[in-house]
Parts: structure tokens; C-alpha cells; sequence
């Protein structure tokens, strides 16, 4: 049996935690199992036993931390069924950036380093995991542009809003790798860090504005073909 540690941590939460860590650092190539088994304080035997591998380990410790980042920012918002889709978005986006923003969790972390040097190893957990954050944005966009929207442009609308959000990812990890050395001179950024409301209010403003035009190119459309002879 595995003994819990003082923390009332056992052996397998420990290299869990520990592997996110590193991982989150590092990434899954320059991350090794001797290094997670020091901040772990266990010994390779308990990876092979817990995990099988390096592979499964990572794709673990990846599950873990988005499930964690769910915990604390809800993908809802907090927002009820019943709520108007307008609000459903704002709630939604701004669960989505506060996941991105939130100082010291290793999920986005882990995520940029598998996009700047994929191994392939999380595309089916990531998918799993996030296909029923996927289908709820889906289904309040789709409210959103109305019954003449057809699944694909339902799909590309709502891309474009996720883009926006995990735009704010691609621009911390550019700051990280390429933001020493002069720059030329450039407008001071927003506070987003500090105030992720106002950034979730001006995306939500944004994508509301965009498919009202959508929703009403169709409808006109519609209504065109419904006056043709």
C-alpha cells in the first residue's frame, strides 16, 4: 500500500503534482524522471509502477492539471441554463482566459511547449477532455446566429472567438522566447493580466458585433430567396 506523505500526499499525487511542474518548465523532451522524482521524493520504481512510463506520465500529468484549471475557473463561468446567450458567452470567455492567466498553472504552460515541440502524445486526452468545453461554446453560438447557420459556420464563429482567448497564450510565450534584445518601439500593452473582465468584455463585444453582422447576412439572404418566383 502507498503510504501518504505528511502533506496527506500520496506517492502518485506527488509525481503528479511534481511532473506538472516539470513538464510546465521544460517540456516533455528536456523534462527527465530523475528530476520529477526529486521534487516527488520517490524513486523511479514508483513511476514505472504508478504510470508505466515517461509517455503516460506526461499525458497524466496534463489530464490533472486541466481537471485542476476546471476546478478552479468552471468552464460555465458561473452563468445558468436559462441565462441570455449574450451573457453565457461573456461567462464563458472569461472562464477560458482566467484558465490562460492563472499565475503558476502548469495546463497552458504544458500546451505551449507541445505546440512549439509537439510529440503528438496528448492530442487524444486534449481531445477528450475539451470536446465537452467545445460542444457547450458551440451550442450558445449557434444560439446566437440563429437556425440559418449550418454546423461549419457555427464551428468558424466559434473559432474565431476561442482565437481571440487563446491569443493572450501565443503572446506570453512570444514575450518569453523572443522578447530580449531591443524592440522597436510599440504602444504600452493593456493591463489584461490584472483586469481579465475587461479583456473578456471587449472579446465578447467584439464577437457579439461579428455575429450580429453574420446572423444578418443570413437572414437577409433568406429572406431573398424567400421573395425569388
Amino acid at each position: 500500500m502507498v503510504q501518504p506523505d505528511k502533506a496527506g500526499k500520496g506517492t502518485r499525487e506527488r509525481l503528479l503534482e511534481a511532473a506538472c511542474r516539470v513538464f510546465a518548465d521544460k517540456g516533455y523532451r528536456a523534462a527527465t524522471i530523475a528530476e520529477i522524482c526529486e521534487r516527488a521524493g520517490a524513486n523511479i520504481a514508483a513511476v514505472n509502477y504508478h504510470f508505466g512510463d515517461k509517455a503516460s506520465l506526461y499525458v497524466e500529468a496534463w489530464r490533472h492539471s486541466f481537471e485542476a484549471s476546471l476546478r478552479a475557473h468552471p468552464p460555465g463561468g458561473g452563468a445558468r441554463a436559462d441565462d441570455p446567450p449574450e451573457e453565457r458567452l461573456r461567462a464563458r470567455i472569461l472562464a477560458l482566459l482566467r484558465r490562460i492567466m492563472s499565475p503558476g498553472s502548469p495546463e497552458f504552460a504544458i500546451v505551449r511547449h507541445e505546440m512549439g515541440n509537439p510529440t503528438g502524445l496528448l492530442h487524444e486526452a486534449m481531445r477528450k477532455a475539451i470536446e465537452p468545453l467545445r460542444r457547450g461554446t458551440f451550442e450558445v453560438v449557434r444560439q446566437l446566429l440563429g437556425d440559418h447557420a449550418d454546423d461549419h459556420l457555427v464551428h468558424l464563429c466559434m473559432r474565431s472567438i476561442i482565437s481571440q482567448c487563446m491569443h493572450v497564450m501565443h503572446r506570453d510565450w512570444h514575450r518569453g522566447h523572443f522578447g530580449k534584445g531591443p524592440v522597436p518601439p510599440q504602444p504600452p500593452a493593456p493591463p489584461y493580466r490584472e483586469a481579465p473582465e475587461k479583456l473578456a468584455d471587449h472579446i465578447t463585444r467584439f464577437s457579439l458585433a461579428g455575429l450580429r453582422e453574420v446572423r444578418r447576412g443570413m437572414e437577409e439572404a433568406a429572406a431573398r430567396e424567400g421573395d425569388a418566383p
